[in-house]
């Protein structure tokens, strides 16, 4: 590899304190359901209130056994209200046990793919355990961006999570009363409704890596030796014959305090040392290490990974 000129140090470390954006690594919340897995990746930057309320839910397993209640094609898909609960003699469908209503915290567009609370109507800070899928681009003037305070968006469905949501907006819908009126329902025959035709989640479980690599964006916090922490995004440019990664200066933002576990770079070897890196729903590679191959483009060729 090439020596790392001076002025191309400078122009690094300028690029990476001059730009301000939301993305970043974050915690990943992946749903088992019958109709598919699918992930969400928390903006806990960006919405720490929301995003700690909804870890909180997944924690005490308020979601495991819930459904689905609410489909609306072009529009939403929403859960988080209503639970199957086993009883002694049968099945019921309870409401999810509720914690405090949070603060809203709308900074980010409701565009398609986005998560956000639900909310109760004339109260911008009502929202509990209840949250939605955005079909489609939301954000508009009239929309979820402007009504109520603007809906907070607290993650996005990455990794080919879509697929599963976009096959749960395809289903047949029923009005069954009350919080029900829109249910989505899987196999059915159009008269019976059984509990099995409800879309529901099996359990989800909670992946915090410290980079997340999704349709060809590798995103991570970083620390490059100033003692401040840096979101950034490297964007797959090549795969043949080596994986290079390019930085994307309008991605880069700088993160009020410092995580755990978070990547490094070195300017003196020119090396970007990851941790951990989520690439699907169910793996997580390791000790990915990359060389800043070419310094004026800020590209990063893959050395190795565990």
């Amino acid at each position: 590899m090439r020596p790392i000129q001076t002025s191309y140090k400078t122009a690094l470390f300028t690029c990476l304190f001059s730009l301000s954006t939301i993305t970043q690594a974050n915690p990943v919340a992946c749903f088992n359901t019958n109709m598919g897995q699918f992930c969400i990746e928390l903006f806990e930057t960006q919405t720490p209130i929301t995003s700690a309320n909804f870890l909180n839910y997944i924690d005490s397993e308020a979601y495991k056994n819930g459904i689905f209640h609410r489909s609306v094609p072009g529009f939403v898909i929403q859960g988080g209200g209503f639970k199957i609960v086993d009883g002694i003699d049968e099945k019921t469908l309870e409401p999810v046990n509720t914690f405090p209503p949070i603060t809203n915290e709308f900074k980010i567009s409701n565009t398609r793919g986005t998560v956000a609370m639900a909310k109760l109507s004339g109260n911008p800070n009502s929202a509990t355990s209840q949250w939605f899928v955005n079909l489609a681009d939301n954000s508009g003037p009239g929309d979820l961006d402007t009504q109520n305070g603007g809906f907070t968006v607290f993650g996005r469905v990455i990794f080919d999570g879509m697929n599963v949501i976009d096959a749960i907006e395809k289903l047949p819908i029923a009005n069954l009363g009350g919080n029900l009126k829109e249910a989505p329902l899987k196999d059915f025959d159009g008269s019976h409704v059984s509990f099995s035709n409800f879309v529901q989640i099996d359990h989800a479980a909670v992946t915090n890596a410290v980079g997340v690599f999704n349709e060809s964006i590798l995103s991570f916090a970083v620390d490059i030796g100033t003692g401040e922490a840096l979101a950034v995004n490297l964007r797959l440019i090549e795969d043949n014959p080596a994986y290079v990664f390019e930085l994307e200066p309008v991605s880069i933002a700088s993160l009020p305090t410092i995580p755990t576990s978070i990547a490094t770079f070195s300017s003196g070897s020119g090396q970007l040392h990851i941790p951990s890196v989520m690439i699907n729903a169910s793996t997580v590679v390791k000790n990915v290490l990359m060389q800043l191959s070419d310094a004026k483009s800020f590209q990063f060729t893959l050395i190795s990974y565990e």
